[in-house]
C-alpha cells in the first residue's frame, strides 16, 4: 500500500438523462425526446485532481526515502528474506495470505520469488515497474507510522488472478497525528509461464480526494498544546 503510500483510477464522466413524453390531441403517435448531456465541470477538475494526486505520490515516496536515511538505524534484525521453495499457484496463493498477516503492504515482509522481478506495482495515484522498489516504498512507508492494522477479508480465484479484499487503518506520525482508514481490494495477475505474480493494482474503496483529506485532518483529540508537548519531549530528548 505504497502510499506509499498511499497503491489506477479511471476518469469519471457524468452524463445526465432527461426524457420528455406529450401526447397531441390530433396524433396518437407518442413522441419521445431524449437529451444526452454532460457536466463539462467534472471534466475540468479529472485531470486536476489526478495531476495533483500522482504529485502527492512521488512526494511520499521521496519523502519515505529521505526517512529512511535519517532515522536511527533499528535494534532489531531484518527478517530473512523469504522465498518459496514450490512454484505453483496454490503455494503463491498460500504465501500471499500469509505476507498479509505479516502486514507486507507497511513492512515490506513479503514472500520475494512469488512475485517477477519487473512486476507491475499500481495503487490509485500511480504505477512502476520493480520489486526492489515496491519492497523499499512499503518498507519506507511503514516507518512513517505509529500504529497500523491490516486484515485479508476475504480471497477470490480467478483463472488469470486472485483479489484480496482488505481492510486497513493506520496512525501516520506526522505532528497532527492524521488517521487513515479505507478498505479495498488488490488484484494479483499471474504470469502465464512462470505462474509468478506479474501484476499488482490495488483498488480503494473511498474517493481518491478524500484519502488524501484523511492525511490532512488532525486526529481527534489533537491540538496545539499537544503538539508543544510533544515537540518539547523530543528536544529534551535530543539535548
Amino acid at each position: 500500500m505504497a502510499l506509499a503510500p498511499v497503491a489506477s483510477f479511471a476518469s469519471i464522466t457524468t452524463t445526465h438523462h432527461s426524457s420528455l413524453f406529450f401526447q397531441p390531441k390530433h396524433h396518437p403517435r407518442i413522441h419521445r425526446f431524449r437529451c444526452n448531456g454532460t457536466n463539462p465541470n467534472e471534466e475540468s477538475k479529472q485531470p486536476q485532481n489526478n495531476a495533483f494526486l500522482k504529485l502527492a505520490w512521488y512526494s511520499s515516496e521521496l519523502l519515505g526515502i529521505a526517512a529512511s536515511v535519517f532515522r536511527s538505524p533499528p535494534n532489531e534484525k531484518a527478517p530473512p528474506q523469504r522465498l518459496l521453495e514450490t512454484i505453483d499457484r496454490d503455494a503463491i496463493v498460500d504465501t500471499i495470505k500469509q505476507d498479509f498477516q505479516r502486514s507486507y503492504f507497511v513492512t515490506g515482509d513479503l514472500t520475494l520469488n512469488a512475485y517477477e522481478e519487473d512486476c507491475e506495482f499500481a495503487d490509485p495515484a500511480g504505477s512502476f515497474k520493480g520489486l526492489q522498489r515496491f519492497k523499499r516504498n512499503c518498507t519506507n512507508f511503514g516507518s512513517l507510522l505509529e500504529k497500523s492494522n491490516m486484515k485479508l477479508m476475504k480471497w477470490e480465484d480467478f483463472e488469470d488472478k486472485g483479489i484480496g479484499h482488505w481492510r486497513f487503518s493506520c496512525i501516520l506520525s506526522f505532528p497532527w497525528r492524521p488517521i487513515l482508514s479505507a478498505t479495498g481490494y488488490t488484484e494479483y495477475y499471474f504470469d502465464a509461464q512462470s505462474g509468478r505474480v506479474c501484476r499488482h493494482v490495488e483498488h480503494w474503496n473511498v474517493p481518491k480526494m478524500a484519502l488524501f483529506k484523511q492525511i490532512l485532518r488532525p486526529s481527534r483529540g489533537f491540538g496545539l498544546k499537544d503538539y508543544m508537548s510533544r515537540w518539547l519531549k523530543a528536544v529534551q530528548v535530543k539535548l
